[in-house]
């Protein structure tokens, strides 16, 4: 039995640093990016069906129960504890399904697994929290966050990235040893306990992702005025702010080229700031 564990383990670890360059397609298979092949965009239909039922459970949890009133007498002070029990109870479920849930997406956006789900959450709601298309600014915005997001953006990435591997792993030699060892019985236990390893490491992919997500939006909290500062933008008050990031948006999303270039000029009306040492500085000119 010693030569199996280490035999799996050894098989994993392989497996783990083959997939390696193959990581962002490794991710993005998990997600749910199924849409190139019939079967498996038909399939992606019914679950992200089921994700929707799933999440719409999830959001009903604890949704009922009130913060119970003052009784006196001893009968229904022990009616009020109970009711009070309850109380906490469903709040502590509220609050970790909202804590899974993240923030609210639309049901034309959800993909067919928990994992895609867990990592559409932050990159259709970070930005756009602000007016910032959250894949098209990301890039820019990393590049401005501290040494200690960084630090947290990467462990957890390095998390999910991990976890994602072992679980394809896992389940391919589950695979592998359910055809080799189907006249064993005996056997059997193997590619069981591979299958449980990889729904393991699914779930702790969810996990990371969840948390990377929550990371994201604490990234254009506190640094979505730091990429301002980099393109060398006037920063705006709270009444100018969404209209900003909004032209921005609209002239990351355009990319390069020369119908960028005009719509850069058309959308962006931003004067530039360079720290009163620039061309532009107190000239009222606009971004470009």
């Amino acid at each position: 039995m010693a030569g199996t564990v280490l035999g799996l383990t050894a098989c994993t670890a392989v497996l783990a640093l083959v997939l390696h360059p193959f990581q962002v397609r490794a991710v993005r298979v998990l997600e749910g990016y199924w849409d190139r092949w019939e079967v498996t965009s038909r399939l992606a239909g019914v679950l992200v069906e089921v994700q929707r039922r799933k999440r719409e459970g999830l959001r009903a949890s604890g949704v009922g129960y009130t913060q119970p009133s003052v009784a006196t007498g001893v009968e229904r002070l022990g009616e009020q504890a109970r009711a009070e029990r309850g109380y906490v109870r469903a709040e502590r479920i509220r609050v970790s399904a909202m804590r899974r849930l993240g923030p609210e997406l639309d049901p034309s956006s959800l993909l067919p697994t928990a994992l895609g789900n867990a990592l559409r959450a932050g990159e259709l709601a970070a930005g756009e929290r602000y007016g910032l298309a959250t894949l098209a600014s990301w890039p820019r915005i990393y590049m401005q966050v501290s040494r200690r997001m960084v630090q947290a953006l990467d462990e957890t990435r390095d998390a999910l990235d991990a976890a994602v591997n072992l679980c394809h792993s896992f389940l391919a030699i589950a695979l592998v040893l359910a055809v080799a060892l189907h006249d064993e019985p005996g056997e059997w236990w193997i590619p069981v306990s591979a299958t449980v390893l990889s729904a393991l490491s699914y779930k702790g992919a969810v996990i990371a992702a969840q948390s990377y997500s929550g990371l994201m939006l604490v990234v254009y909290d506190l640094h979505r005025f730091d990429l301002l500062k980099a393109l060398h933008y006037r920063l705006p008050d709270s009444t100018e702010e969404w209209g900003l990031f909004s032209q921005l948006s609209d002239l990351f999303v355009a990319g390069g080229g020369a119908h960028a270039r005009h719509q850069a000029e058309r959308t962006v009306n931003w004067p530039y700031d360079h720290g009163g040492s620039g061309p532009d500085d107190g000239d009222g000119s606009t971004g470009a």
